[in-house]
């Protein structure tokens, strides 16, 4: 047996668990993970979370895509997607009862959003979009399910210099600490979802 030998076997065994979690998975479920961003500290940070990247699944012709907000705005290959995470590692969560959810409709709402510009500045209009509003957005208009309660600005941790350094970066000397955010750690630790996988 050579090196390769291990390292194919653990590959084909990722693809194993990748396919079965595809299995698994239904459309409107929402999938985290820790980004490889150049936001990804000030997030954490911020939100005290490990989780910084967050989108929605929807199947087409029988394959799971996520849909999220980068720039700009699009749809990428289920398999892809956990790929560009860091470790690979991710984690889906669903409606605790999607029964009474017309996923037709937030996937509508979702598609309405693609092409967008992702909103650097985390803004709350319809302008331009970040990872977890377009969640947010997506639920809230396609299915009235509000998955958590917007939070000021103010409200995270912004003491850090990592969070200092991207708000002067962006905001310069006004920085609108009374906006109105959702970030990916507010969806995922929502009381209306689950973890599935």
């Amino acid at each position: 047996m050579n090196i390769r030998t291990p390292i194919c076997l653990l590959v084909g065994l990722a693809a194993l668990n990748l396919c079965a979690a595809a299995e698994d998975v239904r459309d409107g479920d929402i999938i985290f993970q820790r980004s490889k961003s150049r936001q990804d500290q000030a997030i954490s940070a911020a939100t005290k979370s490990k989780y910084t990247h967050v989108g929605i699944i929807f199947f087409s012709e029988g394959r799971p895509f996520v849909y999220e907000a980068s720039q700009p705005v699009t749809r990428t290959p289920l398999e892809a997607w956990t790929q560009r995470g860091r470790a690979g590692h991710y984690v889906i969560k669903r409606l605790k009862n999607p029964s009474k959810v017309d996923f037709a409709r937030v996937k509508k709402e979702t598609d309405g959003f693609l092409g967008k510009d992702y909103d650097w500045l985390f803004g709350w209009s319809d302008d331009r979009i970040y990872c977890s509003e377009l969640v947010w957005k997506a639920y809230q208009r396609g299915a009235g399910v509000e998955l958590c309660a917007p939070r000021k600005l103010r409200d995270f941790d912004l003491s850090s210099q990592v969070v200092r350094d991207l708000m002067k970066a962006r905001y310069g000397d006004k920085v609108p600490l009374e906006m109105d955010v959702v970030a990916p750690s507010d969806l995922f630790e929502s009381k209306k979802l689950i973890t599935v996988e």
